[in-house]
């Protein structure tokens, strides 16, 4: 499986992606994911480079968006001033599931934000998602503390404020990385 930079057509793939998922994730029980996620929004996450797609030859096996912006309202002035890259947007198609493709996609993005000169690998996951915590925790994250005050980016309150961390370095994900060397944060050391 290859990582590639996702393309301005990738939208209408991630989209679906999200679909899917709420679907999976409301037969478990939950409301992740139920409101729609701006089509507009995520094609300027694209265009900015921060989208990235896990190919399985033609087939899409699952993406994850990795960028330096954090969302407003979630970390501190003190953790803001650490260098540090963000998880979003992590799937996995259903058909892929069952091999752990989401904790190697998290490993590659540990090493992407280590080589970056992030200290930090940070994620907020859905505060009502029992199992999505457990499984960020598993997969070597810290529970650092909930945050439910503010809104969320696609309307409506706050739902993803369960923040987490761990350090960001390289691990073997075995994934071939087809994507170009990330630049350098602006405050990494």
């Amino acid at each position: 499986m290859i990582i590639t930079v996702a393309e301005p057509h990738d939208v209408t793939k991630l989209l679906a992606f999200r679909e899917e998922a709420a679907t999976w994730l409301r037969g478990l029980g939950s409301d992740q994911w139920s409101r729609p996620y701006p089509a507009d929004r995520l094609l300027a996450t694209i265009e900015a480079g921060t989208v990235f797609m896990l190919r399985d030859g033609h087939t899409t096996a699952g993406t994850i968006t990795l960028t330096s912006d954090a969302e407003a309202g979630l970390w501190t002035n003190g953790e803001l001033a650490e260098p540090s890259m963000f998880v979003n947007k992590l799937t996995v198609a259903r058909e892929y599931a069952g091999q752990d493709l989401g904790g190697r996609l998290l490993d590659w993005a540990g090493g992407r934000a280590r080589r970056a000169g992030a200290l930090w690998l940070r994620l907020d996951a859905w505060t009502t998602n029992d199992a999505l915590q457990r499984y960020y925790l598993a997969h070597g994250f810290t529970h650092v503390r909930t945050v439910l005050e503010g809104g969320a980016v696609n309307g409506g309150p706050r739902v993803s404020g369960w923040l987490a961390q761990r350090e960001a370095s390289d691990a073997d994900h075995g994934f071939r990385d087809q994507t170009p060397k990330p630049e350098r944060l602006r405050f990494a050391a």
